[in-house]
């Protein structure tokens, strides 16, 4: 029986492809890339519908097969949204004005299997012009002033099939799972406080759930799989007591239920920086607080359970299988990846992901993607696949990659077994010229902006270590005032530095058989250090010359990538 491969697509500002994940890592055969630029991609949440637009229209293609199911020919779509099953599609286009003075009808809903057009409506903004439907695509719904409509989907645009009425409703979010509700904001307004409501549909007539709060300009709302409880992210524009350059934030917890709702108890001021349901849907993880932040695991009732505790970190993730959590920096943070075993709530591993603007797992919750994107950096774009231990296994250099994303698929196609060894790596791609760049280690304490580049102690036993050595941390020669000088090892001469790896040039100098000799030295090298993983991962204790040794994974794989492309 064939093991089943992962599949993930990205788009450039000269292609758009999909391809298959582990073991191969390369362009699925037999789909057509678009000829033209790409604006967007998108995969239904299920991922059984994969969707693309160009100036020229919308193709629609089975995700699994990658057959065309049908090709819209629409040449000003902007973006476009698929409903969880994949059997429908909105689309939005840039409004106009018809000569009656009118708006023209640039939201547009179609039939994915025949690709004819359900509905349209005029939508003058793009923000919250998405259509919602419910997890069995039974219901569909929109916004418009002051009310939410609601429609059978397969009779969407026709008449209404109920309305949700409340003054001022600004957003609205249906859950998913089995017994779908809406949850509805109304942000503040002639002194009254801010609401979020949640209904059963379509029983409109009560709210299941209410709860009021000040300080909330805007939210953010986030249903656990199930949908039986909801984390409401509120935001004010402006911090009125001046802490913050952001605003404020608060975290609000309602169950659907309506037996419970309470504010979840961050004990570190500053911003929300992230947060995300267990796959579970009975905890959750925050990381909060000015930087370096705090991440928090909460129970079902927002208890505080277990502190990852303070580092510089802003994003969280649970792998599908919820046996991982990768808790990292990134944007304007150094890119380190802290990996958690959920059972154990031990680190198991922590690498570094430098300048990555997009982190994601693997719908088989093994490997975990990191990308560089344009605009958020326009060089050394490209991604990266990291093992569940930390092992980078394949690199791509992508110019100008714009958006990049895994085929959602289901957990449990792909059971989770215990922490294994990773895979040898496949291929390195040098990000730029002869030799890519080494990965960064991660860069230790935070460090806030007036003190980078400096060579300033941030920590006690780093200040510790300066008195009694005379020297400034990692190794420079930087005397400290009033300490006594310590002579080296070597006889009071400075240690060279360590000779930087072979490039490719160098590679292509030497002779067929000590380039043969070279790469057998280093394949054994990755072995070794592969064999030093399953003993870490079986909880073996290391010694200081094995994790040294570990940490020349990267520098190996490279330099083994420069001897193969020469």
């Amino acid at each position: 029986m064939p093991v089943p491969t992962t599949q993930f697509s990205y788009r450039s500002a000269k292609e758009l492809t999909v391809w298959s994940g582990y073991p191969e890592y390369q362009p699925i055969k037999g789909f057509e890339k678009p000829e033209t630029t790409t604006k967007t991609f998108k995969y239904s949440k299920y991922g059984h519908v994969y969707a693309y637009a160009t100036n020229e229209g919308v193709k629609v293609y089975d995700a699994e097969s990658l057959v065309q199911r049908c090709d819209i020919k629409r040449a000003n779509v902007v973006d476009l949204w698929l409903s969880p099953q994949g059997n429908y599609m909105a689309t939005w286009e840039r409004p106009t004005k018809l000569e009656d003075g009118s708006g023209s009808r640039n939201l547009m809903i179609w039939d994915t299997n025949t690709g004819a057009e359900i509905a349209s409506f005029s939508q003058k903004s793009q923000n919250s012009w998405n259509f919602q439907w419910t997890d069995d695509e039974k219901y569909c719904a929109r916004m418009v002033t002051g009310e939410v409509q609601f429609w059978e989907s397969k009779n969407a645009g026709k008449a209404v099939w109920a309305r949700l009425k409340l003054d001022g409703v600004a957003e609205f979010s249906l859950s998913p799972g089995k017994a779908p509700a809406v949850a509805v904001f109304i942000p503040e307004r002639k002194g009254a406080p801010a609401i979020v409501r949640m209904y059963s549909i379509p029983s409109f007539n009560q709210p299941v759930s209410n709860k009021t709060f000040y300080k909330a300009d805007r939210v953010q709302m986030f249903w656990n799989d199930l949908g039986t409880s909801l984390l409401v992210l509120t935001q004010t524009d402006i911090d009125k007591t001046g802490k913050s350059y952001y605003g404020e934030t608060n975290l609000y917890y309602l169950a659907v239920a309506g037996n419970f709702d309470c504010r979840v108890p961050l004990d570190k001021e500053g911003p929300v920086h992230d947060v995300t349901w267990g796959p579970d849907s009975k905890e959750f993880v925050v990381v909060y607080g000015s930087m370096p932040a705090k991440a928090t695991l909460f129970d079902h009732r927002a208890n505080p359970v277990h502190s990852f505790g303070i580092n510089p970190r802003n994003f969280v993730r649970y792998n599908p299988q919820g046996r991982t959590i990768c808790i990292a920096g990134f944007g304007n943070l150094n890119g380190t990846i802290d990996l958690y075993d959920r059972k154990t709530l031990n680190k198991v591993n922590s690498f570094s992901a430098t300048n990555a603007s997009h982190c994601e797992w693997s719908p088989c919750g093994r490997y975990l993607m990191t990308a560089t994107l344009t605009p958020r950096l326009r060089v050394d774009n490209g991604f990266k696949m990291w093992h569940h231990t930390g092992t980078l296994i394949y690199e791509e250099a992508v110019d100008e990659l714009f958006q990049v994303g895994w085929r959602p698929e289901p957990a449990s196609k792909y059971p989770m077994r215990s922490v294994s060894p990773a895979p040898a790596p496949i291929k390195v791609l040098p990000a730029s010229g002869p030799a890519a760049k080494p990965v960064a280690a991660p860069a230790g304490a935070y460090r806030p902006p007036h003190l980078r580049g400096s060579a300033a102690p941030t920590t006690l036993s780093q200040r510790e270590a300066m008195l009694t050595t005379g020297r400034s941390p990692a190794g420079s020669n930087r005397r400290i005032p009033g300490a006594k000088p310590v002579a080296s090892k070597n006889g009071g001469k400075s240690a060279a530095a360590p000779a930087p790896a072979p490039s490719a040039a160098s590679a292509s100098a030497i002779t067929p058989e000590e380039k043969q000799k070279k790469i057998r030295n280093l394949e054994k090298k990755l072995r070794q250090i592969k064999e030093l993983r399953e003993k870490q991962a079986r909880g073996e204790k290391l010694e200081a010359p094995q994790l040294q040794k570990l940490s020349s994974e990267a520098s190996v794989m490279r330099e083994l990538a420069a001897l193969h492309n020469n």
